[in-house]
């Protein structure tokens, strides 16, 4: 049998690196098995729905190259895929579930419930729900008479539900101390639950691999599961993404909107091939490794449950990596100027911004940096630090030496400019320490800016005599 798994994300804000982690471990799993990958809304809270968020959902998937198989945009033979277009689906369940014995129809107000709730708190038991001993033909007439009514689940009061997770041993809940959860409310609209373990059958999900979070849900679900005569999929709930408190990932302490590392420049084969590592080794203890290599190796059966830490350093260093060691130039050239024209730059693609991308691969994590340490490649109204300002004060007597020889130099390119800064040097019974900082300051107003002769070489000369000679005052 053909491996199927999903996502199920809810459209209530950003989306999270969580839903990402989450979708990268599913659609891997579905490729190796030669299954289906599908992609869920699950849009029944609309107390929380942010209009938007559906939207940029489907192009944080899209950045990540994580194409599911079915979806709202795919469509698929097991449509809709939008919970809030299945409405009437699950209603047809609910009522199956209460004419089987598995739910009952429940008549508490608001009120009622909040003082059941006191009462199972003090008791450190269970809401124990009145409406539960009802004859079942007097609910059905209440409620054929108009009377506003949930269906909750009726859970055995014996006993145990055991949930078999392939992750974790046999995760053992005495039924006794399981709610009787609320499937579908007062209004038609279904809980999470209901609508979940539905949909999953309806669409054939063989894998449920979801975050460590809901593990306390599942009995609910294996319930579910044995109320309808369904077989259980196979469960396995990951690890969840940590701060570096071990605190559950919260914006609070990590940006945990993938727009937010979208905007900062940050590159998709370098997010992925991080949050692989999340709860997960190479075999061969590779650390860089593209999408087809890490479906190749993967095993569920190798997911450790530590708490991985979703560190920005190291996916910084990843980032960086990928910049200097897996992307070709060109690649990082396009990629590059692509981020600076979605962000209203109009740099054009040409040859100088090639010279200036290739000098600056070394000093860049991720692409959001390049214009901040690039300005005087731009303009002449560049930024003078303090630094660099003690530097050319302190060389106010060979600056303008120093501009005469690069204005004359037979030919301005990087070996030229080097053997010049050398034969200045040694001429002047200086170290080079004492000659090219001036010079780096005046042409680029700080101190930490790529190799002088090279960078000189890309402003071209014309600039560079212009910025040292103003230096010189």
């Amino acid at each position: 049998m053909s491996t199927v798994t999903r996502i199920a994300p809810s459209p209530t804000g950003d989306p999270h690196v969580g839903t990402a982690y989450i979708g990268l471990f599913n659609l891997v799993l579905a490729r190796q098995g030669g299954g289906r990958f599908i992609l869920r809304i699950e849009d029944t809270d609309r107390n929380r729905y942010v209009p938007d968020s559906e939207k940029r959902i489907f192009q944080m998937m899209q950045w990540l190259n994580l194409t599911p198989d079915e979806s709202p945009l795919q469509g698929g033979e097991n449509g809709p895929y939008r919970q809030s277009e299945r409405f009437d689906l699950y209603g047809e369940y609910a009522r199956q579930l209460v004419e089987s014995g598995h739910a009952y129809y429940a008549f508490e107000t608001a009120e009622e419930l909040s003082a059941l709730r006191e009462r199972a708190q003090a008791g450190g038991g269970v809401i124990a729900v009145p409406s539960r001993d009802l004859d079942p033909a007097e609910a059905r007439r209440r409620v054929e008479a108009g009377e506003a009514a949930v269906v909750r689940l009726k859970v055995p009061r014996e006993g145990e539900t055991v949930v078999h997770d392939r992750l974790r041993d046999p995760i053992h809940f005495q039924n006794a101390e399981i709610d009787d959860k609320v499937l579908l409310k007062a209004d038609g609209y279904p809980t999470y639950h209901l609508a979940n373990v539905v949909d999953d059958r309806l669409m054939g999900v063989t894998h449920v691999v979801r975050a460590e979070e809901w593990i306390t849900s599942t009995p609910i679900h294996v319930l579910l599961y044995r109320a309808f005569g369904w077989p259980e999929p196979v469960f396995a709930h990951m690890p969840l993404l940590r701060n570096a408190d071990k605190s559950k990932i919260s914006k609070r302490k990590n940006p945990t909107s993938v727009e937010w590392y979208m905007n900062q420049g940050y590159l998709p084969e370098a997010m992925l091939n991080f949050l692989a590592t999340m709860g997960w080794t190479h075999p061969d203890g590779q650390e860089i490794f593209d999408l087809a290599e890490f479906q190749r190796v993967f095993r569920l059966e190798d997911v450790t449950l530590g708490g991985p830490v979703f560190d920005q350093d190291k996916l910084r260093w990843y980032n960086g990596k990928y910049l200097r060691e897996v992307l070709s130039e060109e690649e990082v050239v396009r990629k590059l100027h692509d981020f600076l024209q979605a962000h209203k730059s109009e740099l054009p693609l040409d040859g100088y911004f090639r010279a200036v991308t290739r000098l600056m691969i070394p000093r860049i994590e991720v692409f959001s940096e390049f214009l901040d340490k690039t300005p005087y490649f731009w303009s002449e109204d560049y930024p003078v630090n303090e630094k660099a300002q003690k530097a050319m004060d302190g060389a106010r007597d060979l600056l303008p030496e120093l501009a005469d020889r690069l204005k004359n130099l037979p030919t301005f390119d990087a070996a030229g400019l080097s053997a010049m800064f050398h034969a200045f040097a040694e001429e002047k019974g200086l170290k080079l320490g004492k000659v090219m900082p001036p010079v780096r300051a005046a042409v680029a107003g700080t101190l930490e800016s790529p190799d002088l002769p090279q960078m000189l070489e890309a402003l071209g000369r014309d600039r560079v005599v212009a910025r040292v000679s103003r230096a010189a005052g």
